[in-house]
């Protein structure tokens, strides 16, 4: 594997010229014309170079020949020794380096093998082990007693002597303000007026069949952006029209459109609650006492490797940049690994705590941050100090590690005075005028060499727009040279072109894409496509490609400018590389730090802050440069490496596209994890899923405590208004979420409608990172805290001291010695012993099988209404909490679907036939059969009941062994799509590119017979004016579900996508069963640890954490409330194997 970012050849140096002929006029005068360019294509700017050149050396070789023959022998011997001795030490200097670069650029490995070994290595090592072996590393400063000397009071500190204050400040003079005194002499720059365009939020449920609303939509789009582009093309300091670098602003627009008021709070306005500014640094002291040093790593090392490092010689040893080091003003805690996705590959930012070098001032480090990042790169929007703080000390300082590898693991790290040094020795013009008439008589060779040392660095042109750029060839134009009219080289970059300028962000284009992709999807589910069609969708295609090729579209774009005014800077772009990553690290951190506000006011503190992240990103966030992001994209093309290696393009959308049929025949056709797995989702969603179901268990719990009285409906209507987005967003509004949340900087969000709603929803999430990281306690914790935040103090005691159930607190031992003395607990005793749950209140389970009809008995004290409300909440949380950890890449819509195929009617009934529950049931008058919703009703009521009694663990065992297991047949079988949607999905895929509406399915009544309350209809479907069946059902929707059903079956062959279905589904099992083969292989026990068993590898892992919280034997009653009651449960877990193999049984037939 090649771990260099660039190949660099003799083919591709940058010693090649060549002109048009078009540009001779152009070249006349002396002074450079920045703004005349040519924009070559790379290979035919290549091809035409290299002939000339050969064709040059050619004529240079024949003519050298002829005035050698001809010249006298004046040179001296003397002089060709000085010769032949300069050129042995350059040789010998020269071999010294490459020794070191080669290492460097194997990546300190000897064979191919190794580097491909060492990489693999790599790519499995987990963050812990990389941590590991780098804090195995020794490090020591190069010794500079001129520079600093050491504090008489404390030895750690080390501070700076005048000749190193002397340095700074021409440092500062001569590199950071050089632009700013260039700027001051040119007359103030008046940018033509910018109309206000105001971004209107389109609501969603606008509706628009014909096409000249989006069309004028495009056009509007492409004109304000192209006036935006031209605006800035005619800035009188810009370096090439083809180059954008705007600071403070987006490539065709401002970077922040928010409102005033919207622009006081936020993260994304930089405004990190909680943050505030650090105590000062002393600028020429190292500050030991204050600072905690940090060395950051990057994994994987991909085009961070380059050919051509930033090399300082001092001491007669080389020092090579390998990274940087970050000084903080408080310890860093372990926080989440920080990643970032960059060039489609996934890098992981590391920092390891080291001890802190010596030789260095603050007052260093903060001159060479703000010469690389505001007068290099030009990040002007990037501010590493507290929101309004202008004169503090940042956050972070950064210094640049310049090293050499030492004996035994160890690293000599390069006083910060010689860096200084180097980039003041460094800054020169990068050519002379004095030395143009030896540039032009220099032989191909030694133009060669000369270029080489220049080739892939960054080179600056103080005042420019923008002022910094990579130098990828040198082009001395040799064939228009003049005597004494000698014009300078040109340097040729290899650029990308901004988005917004080429077919990527073109309007047309994206439109014609679209229909492209739309026609290619809709031609795959013809059954038999017609030629038209085909040569309709091959020239859509050639549209597409004719529109990449254009001139003025391109992404790649060659520009060349003239080298006068040029600095070099002594960079390369392996610092640029680096140092593109450290805003996102600091994003990072400032974010992690300003979370311990929001754990104090929860009262609660994360063990695993990755949750707690999570919930706070809403999907439209993607954290990729830590500031303005075209201003990143335009720095890292104009002085980051010139060609990358890239990853997988996929890496982007793999883990979020959510959207259209085949995405969603393939997701669902996915099994569970055999183990919980944790989601690469990076948005809130699934928590959002989650901590729905966590919400609104916690409302049913206490609403069914607190009002022991209130029947079913009323307890309905309190939980809707508590779990309504509108109060949600209220107690998010509590929490300051708002603060933290993370969202794109948009429009979308701007409105107040759109903002409650995220927050709603984050809120959410919040509840499901606390019930994942602390358990549904701590969730309780702090929703109760949050509903009753500025209330009063009664009210709050009420809500959380909760009385136990009636029956529980007439009988606070237990109510079995009543069995004896009625028939129907005798009875409920069997039912206990098939079970094998002993309940500790038994008139808990006579209630749960006592239906409304019957009325009010002393021996139940009501029916099954309360503990059916009840049940179902407990259901919902355990069937969310199951498929959120083991259907990692379901998104919250496809765990939705499989929820409601576990948690449904048609489910539970067929789980309460294969207990037997129906024989147990209490009717006033007794039913020959129950009908479907009685039985599922019947099921919520039992587990309504076995949580009051037992708590949650034995719930979801229950749930383990009983519901669980039929989850893979659902996914088989396609339960989770009724035959309504599937025929619909079925038909959409049919849709012509008419513009018109689709085609859906119609359904007519077509006949009803019989009595109202015996009634059958009988419905037909029919798609595009043709019947497709008919079928019959006691409701009308029961006979559509029929016909749909029957449609699918007669109609195969008129709908591919069925057969695609298939294919996907049979892909899914065989996956499946490679997997549990494998599995199978690997593990020595008998029990597995699939799905289907989930539930005693489960329970023992959960009843191994009860005990430790409760060692309460099973006749007895645990001190704390009854809704969080911990039991042994081990009678449940010992022959839960028979029920296990029952439920199996049942559910294979």
């Amino acid at each position: 594997m090649n771990v260099t970012s660039r190949s660099i050849s003799p083919k591709s140096s940058a010693t090649y010229s060549g002109q048009s002929s078009g540009g001779n006029k152009e070249r006349v005068s002396r002074r450079p014309r920045h703004d005349n360019y040519r924009s070559y294509d790379r290979r035919s700017y290549r091809g035409r170079s290299r002939d000339k050149s050969r064709e040059r050396d050619r004529r240079r070789d024949r003519s050298g020949d002829q005035k050698s023959r001809s010249s006298s022998n004046v040179t001296s011997s003397s002089s060709k020794i000085d010769k032949w001795s300069n050129k042995t030490k350059v040789r010998a200097e020269t071999t010294e380096r490459e020794e070191i670069l080669s290492k460097w650029r194997k990546n300190y490995c000897s064979t191919e093998k190794q580097i491909t070994d060492k990489l693999e290595e790599l790519a499995t090592m987990t963050t812990e082990d990389i941590l590991e072996k780098e804090k195995s590393i020794w490090t020591r400063t190069t010794p500079a007693e001129l520079y600093y000397v050491r504090d008489e009071t404390n030895p750690k500190i080390v501070k700076a002597t005048l000749k190193l204050i002397q340095l700074t400040e021409k440092f500062n003079e001569s590199l950071v303000l050089r632009a700013s005194r260039v700027n001051a002499l040119k007359p103030k720059y008046e940018p033509p007026p910018r109309k206000n365009r105001a971004r209107l939020c389109k609501h969603k449920t606008e509706v628009s069949s014909s096409s000249d609303s989006s069309e004028e939509d495009l056009t509007d789009e492409e004109d304000c952006t192209m006036e935006e582009l031209q605006r800035k093309q005619q800035h009188p300091d810009r370096l090439h029209p083809e180059m954008f670098n705007e600071p403070g602003e987006m490539n065709d627009g401002p970077l922040c459109r928010c409102s005033i008021k919207s622009r006081k709070s936020g993260i994304r306005h930089g405004i990190y609650p909680g943050e505030v500014s650090p105590q000062k640094c002393d600028p020429y002291s190292n500050n030991a006492d204050k600072l905690y040093h940090y060395r950051i790593t990057i994994s994987p090392p991909t085009n961070f490797l380059i050919k051509t490092p930033t090399i300082i010689q001092y001491d007669e040893h080389e020092f090579i940049f390998e990274g940087f080091s970050m000084f903080s003003h408080f310890p860093l805690e372990k926080l989440p690994t920080c990643k970032v996705i960059r060039f489609n590959i996934e890098y992981t930012i590391l920092y390891i705590e080291e001890k802190i070098p010596e030789n260095f001032t603050v007052y260093e480090l903060d001159l060479f941050n703000s010469f690389l990042f505001k007068e290099i790169l030009e990040l002007v929007d990037l501010d590493y100090k507290a929101a309004g703080d202008k004169s503090g000390c940042p956050q972070y300082h950064f210094m640049p590690r310049f090293v050499r590898e030492l004996p035994e693991n160890g690293k000599e790290i390069l006083c910060m005075s010689e860096v200084l040094q180097y980039l003041l020795n460094s800054s020169k013009p990068l050519i002379e005028r004095f030395e143009l008439e030896n540039m032009v008589k220099m032989t191909q060779y030694e133009w060669q060499s000369y270029a080489d040392e220049i080739k892939g660095m960054v080179v600056t042109y103080p005042g420019k727009k923008p002022c910094s750029v990579r130098v990828d060839q040198l082009d001395r134009n040799i064939d228009f040279q003049k005597e004494n009219d000698y014009k300078f080289p040109e340097i040729v970059h290899f650029g990308i072109r901004p988005p917004q300028l080429s077919y990527a962000g073109n309007p047309e284009y994206q439109k014609a894409w679209r229909d492209y992709v739309k026609f290619r999807h809709l031609l795959a589910n013809m059954s038999k496509p017609t030629f038209e069609d085909k040569r309709k969708l091959e020239a859509k295609e050639n549209k597409l490609q004719e529109m990449r090729t254009q001139g003025k579209m391109k992404r790649d774009v060659t520009v060349a400018v003239s080298a006068e005014g040029f600095y070099r800077s002594g960079i390369m772009c392996d610092i640029i590389q680096h140092a593109m990553l450290l805003p996102v690290l600091v994003c990072h951190l400032r974010f992690h730090y300003s979370l311990n506000v929001l754990e104090e006011c929860i009262n609660y503190k994360f063990k695993n802050r990755a949750l707690l992240q999570l919930a706070l990103t809403h999907p439209s966030y993607r954290e990729n440069f830590g500031t303005n992001p075209d201003h990143a994209r335009n720095s890292l093309t104009n002085c980051g490496i010139r060609q990358p290696e890239y990853g997988d393009r996929r890496i982007h959308y793999m883990n979020t596209r959510k959207r259209g049929i085949n995405t969603l025949i393939n997701i669902m056709s996915r099994f569970g994890k055999q183990q919980e797995t944790e989601s690469n989702i990076t948005h809130n969603e699934r928590l959002e899923f989650l901590g729905d179901a966590v919400v609104e268990f916690l409302s049913s719990i206490h609403l069914f405590y607190s009002f022991p009285d209130l029947e079913e409906g009323g307890l309905a209507t309190y939980r809707a208004a508590i779990v309504q987005n509108q109060h949600l967003a209220v107690l998010a509004r509590t929490l300051k979420l708002d603060q933290f949340m993370l969202y794109a900087h948009g429009s979308d969000l701007c409105h107040d409608l759109e903002l409650r709603h995220a927050m709603a929803n984050c809120f959410e999430a919040l509840m499901g990172s606390l019930f994942l990281d602390g358990g549904i306690e701590v969730a309780d914790k702090v929703f109760s805290s949050t509903l009753f935040h500025t209330q009063d103090k009664e009210l709050y005691e009420v809500w959380v001291n909760l009385p136990p159930h009636p029956l529980q607190e007439q009988e606070p031992l237990g109510d079995r010695q009543w069995i004896d003395k009625f028939e129907l607990l005798q009875n409920l005793v069997k039912f206990e012993q098939s079970i094998n749950v002993e309940f500790k209140h038994i008139r808990l389970l006579a209630r749960a099988f006592t239906d409304r009809s019957v009325g009010y008995t002393n021996l139940t004290m009501g029916s099954n209404q309360r503990l059916e409300f009840l049940g179902d909440t407990v259901l919902q949380l355990i069937a969310s909490e199951y498929l959120y950890k083991y259907f990692p890449e379901h998104h919250e819509g496809h765990l939705s679907l499989l929820r409601s195929s576990l948690v449904n009617n048609r489910t539970q009934a067929v789980v309460c036939d294969d207990l037997g529950m129906a024989k147990y049931a209490v009717y006033n008058n007794p039913k020959a059969e129950l009908k479907t919703k009685d039985r599922a009703d019947l099921l919520e009521a039992f587990i309504g009941a076995l949580y009051v009694d037992q708590g949650m663990e034995f719930c979801e065992v229950f749930c383990q062994v009983t519901l669980f297991p039929r989850l893979q047949d659902f996914i088989m079988n396609q339960d989770w799509n009724d035959p309504k949607s599937k025929l619909q999905q079925c038909c959409l895929t049919l849709r012509t590119m008419d513009g018109g509406e689709p085609d859906i399915p119609v359904y007519k009544v077509i006949e009803c017979k019989g009595p109202t309350n015996t009634r059958v209809y009988t419905v037909a479907v029919y798609f595009r004016g043709r019947r497709l069946a008919s079928a019959m059902g006691h409701s009308i929707q029961q006979a559509e579900m029929n016909a749909a059903k029957k449609a699918l079956e007669i109609s195969q062959d008129l709908f591919p996508q069925l057969d695609h279905q298939k294919r996907v589904i049979a892909k899914s099992m065989k996956k499946q069963r490679k997997r549990g083969k494998s599995a199978s292989r690997s593990r020595n026990v008998s029990v597995s640890k699939s799905p289907k068993s989930y539930s005693r590898s489960r329970f023992r892992h959960s009843h191994s954490r009860s005990r430790s919280r409760s060692t309460t034997p099973c006749t007895s009653k645990t001190s704390s409330s009854p809704r969080y009651s911990r039991r042994d449960s081990s009678e449940i877990a010992g022959n839960s194997s028979d029920s296990d193999t029952k439920s199996e049984t049942e559910s294979g037939k």
